[in-house]
């Protein structure tokens, strides 16, 4: 990326926890959506000292780092703060990408701030960027049904009807990020909201 204003890049971090045996989990979302970015860039993920897996690229025209930590969900903050310090992004910069239960599935929501509603990795990142104020892309995965418990439920693949839709929503998610970029902040928030309004159907 020799020749890109440092200053335009981004940031981009899927949550999830590494590993085979993880990667069809809920808790998984973001790592989706990152790959589905990393093809949209042309780059192969690879090692970085920063305990993560990283692409190098463009995305929407803009320089990305596009970054999975390899920690599991419960440590995710200490390789994005590597990541930020190492490629000199600040906060507001930085979009992360996450499973949310209090979404339902097939819905997104974007914001800026806020808490971390009990998201292990949100805390995590929280914590070693001492600020809130980074970008999230919130991927719903709905309620865990009756009594189960919600780490029981995140850490379960998409159920056989949600994995339909799946390929759909981990692209539209895709698009979101990209908005980010393009389009700023309130209005991907203005876009995304009025979709969930006046859902499309997902392609079968």
């Amino acid at each position: 990326m020799n020749g890109d204003n440092l200053v335009d890049r981004w940031l981009i971090v899927g949550l999830g926890n590494p590993g085979p045996e993880y990667a069809g989990n809920r808790h998984n979302a973001g790592f989706m959506v990152l790959d589905e970015l990393a093809g949209r860039a042309g780059g192969r993920f690879k090692t970085h000292k920063a305990h993560a897996e990283v692409v190098e690229g463009r995305l929407a025209g803009a320089p990305v780092v596009l970054a999975k930590p390899r920690s599991y969900m419960n440590l995710s903050g200490g390789p994005v703060k590597a990541l930020a310090d190492f490629y000199k992004v600040v906060p507001e910069r930085v979009i992360v990408v996450h499973d949310e239960l209090d979404i339902p599935y097939g819905a997104l929501r974007v914001k800026l701030g806020g808490g971390d509603n009990g998201h292990n990795g949100l805390r995590s990142i929280t914590k070693s960027l001492a600020t809130r104020d980074y970008l999230r892309v919130r991927f719903g995965v709905g309620r865990p049904p009756g009594r189960m418990d919600a780490a029981d439920f995140v850490l379960r693949d998409f159920g056989t009807a949600e994995r339909k839709d799946l390929p759909f929503l981990v692209d539209r998610a895709a698009d979101v990020v990209e908005s980010l970029i393009t389009n700023g902040l309130e209005a991907t928030q203005n876009t995304v909201h009025a979709a969930d309004l006046n859902p499309a159907k997902p392609p079968r």
